[in-house]
């Protein structure tokens, strides 16, 4: 199994440009930034591989039927294609590889964590003109159709399942141990789908320390959304120490400190500590 393996300096600073472009455009375009994130970990996708992925979704939605009607007609057709004849779906070991996390490799292993299986039924839907857009549930992505009072959730995780209302609140409580709040079924952001695909990559980069170099450049392209946590820059500055990397990390520590000063001095001051640390090690 060939491990995924971001590219030389050069091909990773220009997905980080390109990027930090799409992110800010007028309408960040979905499958262009997951596939850039696919890009900075795997420097073997080029730009023909992506053109490919882009070719394959535009094949998939070809194979849906016309305007099949409502909403949950929309939801079932997806299903019957991309779960049923193609076999898109997830198995908790995907929670285990990072390919689940990157488009072009779920479209070719056709497995994938919940939130890049509804990235692939989102595109797919939207090519064919569907009502589609993905609901951000808390511990588990699922994709809505139809507008709010006709609303029809499915689980691409499962298949495409089409999801009652009590499948709802149970992902939900399982999740969080909470009740549903009809917040959660608001209409996700692309750019918000992008930064749960990255944190997605950071929390399976944190139990690999061997893979620091994945943390480190899914905070930098983090970093490069318009909006953004501020103690991402933390976490960057002390990735770069733990790579060895002294003084970037220390003047990143520096800068966080600044920031954090306005409202918790005691904490300023102990980052500041660490920058100082970290400047020390190159003694």
């Amino acid at each position: 199994m060939r491990v995924p393996q971001p590219p030389e300096p050069d091909g990773a600073a220009e997905v980080r440009r390109r990027f930090s472009d799409e992110a800010r455009a007028e309408r960040p375009d979905l499958a262009v930034l997951c596939l850039l994130v696919g890009a900075a970990a795997d420097g073997t996708l080029d730009e023909a591989g992506m053109d490919a992925a882009q070719i394959e979704l535009d094949r998939l939605a070809g194979q849906l039927p016309f305007r099949p009607g409502g909403p949950r007609s929309w939801a079932v057709a997806l299903a019957e294609l991309l779960g049923g004849r193609c076999g898109f779906r997830g198995t908790p070991g995907d929670y285990q590889r990072l390919e689940s996390s990157l488009l072009h490799e779920v479209l070719r292993r056709r497995r994938g964590l919940p939130i890049l299986l509804s990235v692939v039924w989102m595109e797919v839907a939207r090519r064919a003109g569907a009502p589609v857009y993905g609901v951000a549930l808390p511990g588990h992505f699922v994709v809505g159709f139809g507008p709010t009072e006709q609303q029809v959730l499915a689980d691409p995780f499962d298949g495409g399942r089409v999801l009652t209302g009590s499948d709802a609140e149970l992902l939900v409580a399982g999740a969080t141990g909470a009740p549903l709040d009809p917040s959660m079924l608001s209409p996700a952001d692309p750019l918000d789908v992008v930064l749960r695909i990255l944190n997605n990559i950071r929390a399976w980069a944190a139990t690999r320390p061997e893979r620091s170099d994945v943390a480190l450049w899914a905070v930098e392209l983090s970093l490069l959304l318009p909006s953004h946590p501020a103690r991402l820059r933390y976490e960057r500055a002390q990735l770069l120490v733990q790579r060895g990397d002294f003084l970037s990390g220390a003047a990143e520590l520096d800068a966080y400190a600044d920031i954090v000063a306005a409202v918790d001095e005691p904490a300023a001051t102990r980052v500041r500590q660490q920058a100082h640390a970290a400047r020390a090690m190159l003694n």
